[in-house]
């Protein structure tokens, strides 16, 4: 029986993280390959070979209609039945960045209302987005996290994280401010931003004006992730801006157990 973690990290034209993305699993003992669009609509490559998926940051299409909305209608319309299997399997799926826009407008986030689906039904309706920044620009900055939920990927993550944020259309939105309680009951809200002190923080803080400062959420079963900072950006130590003034602790950044917490739910629960 084959033991290899197996990553597909999807591209498109206008993805740009896909080999940070790949590196950081790789560097973790998964094999992982990098698979154009493409070739899943065309059925060379099948989804269901894999354990994780990974949908990285970039700008599918040139962002083109709005973020995301291309690549997540070419998964919505094209390859759902293999994305639905993918989750009721209870394999993993994150979205960076881009990768989180593409996943809450598939309806892949926030997802089902509970995990115990019995059997596999098409996702629901777009009911959350991410939308053009309060500031009216682009975002290219660091920014503190608050660590919440119970997500396999945010297994041991410090209480506070720091990771990098680079773009335009971050500001997550609900259909129905209901929602938030709902989110918060699941423990559905992984990430949101704060101050270094864990308050709740005012812009630039909160780069884009976020709903309860919802930096990124999963499905009610903790498998799936789509945040809007980068942690492949700081996956070791030394991606700290500031990593010649500070204290090593270790090699790597904090985005590093992100990565790794993926590969260990794979080896612990699916091989």
């Amino acid at each position: 029986m084959n033991k290899t973690v197996k990553v597909i990290v999807l591209r498109t034209a206008g993805t740009n993280c896909d080999q940070e993305t790949a590196f950081a699993f790789s560097h973790f003992g998964a094999q992982v390959d990098l698979v154009h669009i493409n070739a899943l609509l065309r059925k060379e490559i099948k989804l269901e070979d894999y354990h994780i998926l990974a949908v990285p940051g970039g700008f599918t299409y040139g962002d083109d209609i709005e973020s995301g909305r291309i690549l997540a209608n070419e998964l919505r319309f094209h390859l759902s039945t293999d994305l639905e299997q993918f989750v009721y399997d209870k394999k993993l799926i994150i979205g960076i960045c881009n990768g989180f826009q593409v996943l809450v407008k598939t309806g892949i986030l926030p997802g089902k209302t509970s995990e115990d689906e019995k059997e596999i039904s098409t996702f629901p309706p777009q009911t959350v987005s991410l939308i053009g920044n309060d500031s009216g620009k682009f975002e290219d900055r660091w920014t503190y996290l608050k660590v919440d939920g119970h997500s396999v990927w945010t297994r041991d993550l410090p209480s506070i994280a720091y990771f990098p944020v680079a773009h335009a259309e971050g500001k997550f939105v609900l259909a129905d401010k209901k929602q938030l309680q709902v989110l918060g009951d699941n423990g559905q809200v992984a990430f949101r931003y704060c101050t270094v002190n864990g308050r709740n923080p005012f812009y630039p803080q909160n780069p884009n004006g976020s709903f309860d400062h919802i930096a990124g959420i999963t499905d009610p079963s903790g498998r799936v992730l789509g945040l809007m900072p980068h942690p492949e950006r700081h996956f070791l130590f030394r991606h700290h801006p500031s990593w010649t003034r500070l204290k090593k602790q270790s090699s790597y950044g904090d985005g590093a157990k992100i990565f790794a917490n993926g590969v260990w739910y794979v080896e612990n629960h699916l091989l």
